[in-house]
């Protein structure tokens, strides 16, 4: 039976901090066909836009991702937190970042909400999955707790090898913005510095580098499953392609001289890929160019090959990602396993326009001692065909591309149109891998999960009846309920409303001509934002 919720009766449930089919029923979820529990395999690219991968349009050299997607599922209305810390809180936790304590990013801002740290009164999916007999991995970026005592083996991992912190040299792990400084890398709980890389070893193709080490201690961990009964959790959260944009020569070479065609041909192929894949029907449209960047005849040439350069590093991270994705594949073949294993492929934002001011060392560009960006050219066509990027809650910054493969459940080659979110992934390795998510955490209780199973979307049918979803960072914002969207974005922080149906990339602003629906969408918002104590954002800040 359907039940019909008022929109009285969703602010009460609301206010009481209990939302219609938000709850995973412990011990309730159904096994799959096969009778097994799944390994489970999240991956998780860093700063990527929604048409940076082949299979959703890219130009750029992404086969194991190609394959995962064409032997299993994608959903091209899956949404991220649009930025590293929220998306990676809410990613863990099936919470929203504010209820997780990571309102912003990793500086304690003085309130539960914005602490910067996961709090006490969630889970991660390794602490509820390790509580179902799981043994649990994490290779990659951290980045929701950096003070001893909030480390992944602190929070429900067996093995962890990555980087605590949000970036660093790819090579040296020197941190970004003081070179006298390392970032936190650990092993387990201990200390971990990279042998250096000097720029002779560099122009040779040769030392750390972090995209590999990552994926080698993942097929590390993956190799003590041999002759293991329990089933594993792998969470692989890679770096690439965040800047600092780096990778060796060889693979820059690759696409040395591809993207000279400028970014309003490449804006214009790639969404035509994605017409031709099936992501869209032609009512959603390629958003204009981005109004900081100009036609591209317009620009000079040292500024064309300055793009072409920083486009190729940028392509070769994600390539070499790719290649290293198809290495933790070959090992789960290796051990038997990959049959039996739920992959799971997301971004945690869009496209980053973003340049630090530290772009002006001096190296070999995508070498040891530079710190290229792509900025504004390259997030728009990593974004197509949506607005805006990295940070906003329009499309542009929180769509990303997601792959879902498991043949013991997932029908090859489905493109799901249903709109998806973070906040359902722990509810949906709740249910699949048969795990209670308990009411309390060492005598706390534990804030209720917010999302709801995708594993209907995994067997071809409709997802449960869904609540509006949620969205602020550092005064973007958004809700969206059914086909409504409404948006607001910095500086003016005007609310704008959109059918996504008829306006994915939304150009049509319905936020005069409807204002009832603006009403109705922004007294939901406004009650959420109470509820969950998220900072009012005004132009000062």
């Amino acid at each position: 039976m359907t039940h019909i919720v008022s929109r009285r009766t969703f602010l009460k449930m609301a206010g009481a901090g209990v939302l219609a089919g938000s709850l995973v029923t412990p011990g309730a979820a159904a096994a799959p066909r096969s009778g097994r529990r799944p390994n489970v395999l999240l991956i998780l690219a860093d700063d990527m836009g929604f048409s940076d991968l082949g299979c959703f349009g890219s130009e750029i050299r992404t086969p194991n991702l190609d394959r995962l997607a064409t032997s299993g599922l994608r959903m091209p209305q899956f949404y991220n937190a649009a930025r590293c810390c929220p998306t990676r809180a809410s990613l863990l936790t099936g919470l929203y970042q504010h209820q997780a304590g990571v309102g912003n990013m990793d500086g304690n801002q003085g309130t539960p909400q914005y602490q910067g740290f996961l709090n006490d009164q969630c889970l991660t999916i390794a602490e509820v999955l390790k509580g179902a007999g799981y043994n649990t991995y994490m290779a990659g970026k951290w980045h929701v707790g950096n003070a001893q005592g909030r480390w992944p083996c602190d929070r429900g991992f067996d093995r962890y090898f990555g980087l605590v912190t949000g970036s660093s040299n790819y090579y040296t792990n020197i941190d970004c913005k003081d070179p006298a400084q390392r970032e936190t890398m650990l092993l387990d709980g201990e200390r971990f510095d990279p042998p250096p890389v000097t720029e002779d070893m560099w122009r040779q193709n040769q030392g750390f580098y972090m995209t590999d080490a990552f994926t080698d201690h993942a097929i590390e961990f993956l190799g003590q499953q041999q002759g293991s009964d329990q089933p594993f959790f792998l969470y692989l959260a890679y770096t690439a392609p965040h800047w600092p944009l780096h990778a060796f020569p060889e693979d820059i070479a690759r696409y040395r001289g591809k993207y000279t065609q400028g970014w309003d041909r490449l804006r214009e192929q790639r969404y035509q890929r994605q017409l031709e894949l099936g992501l869209f029907d032609r009512s959603v449209k390629l958003s204009p160019r981005s109004p900081e960047v100009p036609a591209w005849e317009q620009a000079s040439a040292a500024v064309q090959d300055e793009f072409d350069l920083e486009m190729a590093i940028y392509a070769a991270m994600i390539d070499r990602m790719d290649r290293n994705i198809g290495r933790v594949l070959d090992q789960l073949k290796a051990l038997g396993q990959f049959e039996d294993t739920l992959i799971l492929f997301l971004a945690d934002n869009g496209g980053c326009h973003t340049t630090p001011s530290y772009k002006h060392l001096q190296g070999t560009p995508g070498g040891p001692n530079s710190f290229p960006c792509y900025g504004y050219m390259g997030a728009n066509v990593s974004n197509v065909p949506f607005r805006l990027q990295k940070q906003f809650i329009h499309e542009g910054g929180i769509a990303t591309p997601f792959i879902a493969h498991y043949p013991r459940l997932i029908r090859p080659g489905r493109i799901d149109p249903q709109p998806g979110h973070i906040i359902d992934i722990m509810p949906t390795l709740a249910d699949l891998c048969r795990a209670e998510y308990p009411a309390t955490r060492h005598g706390k209780s534990l804030k209720p999960l917010q999302g709801v199973s995708l594993r209907p979307a995994f067997e071809g049918k409709p997802l449960a009846r869904r609540d509006p979803l949620y969205w602020e960072h550092i005064g973007n914002r958004g809700v969206r309920i059914g086909d409504w969207k409404l948006v607001a974005a910095k500086p003016n922080l005007r609310w704008e409303l959109y059918d996504m149906k008829e306006d994915r990339s939304e150009l049509n602003d319905l936020s005069d001509k409807l204002p009832q629906k603006k009403q109705e969408l922004l007294a939901i918002y406004e009650q959420w934002a109470k509820v969950n104590r998220v900072r009012p954002w005004t132009r000062k800040q």
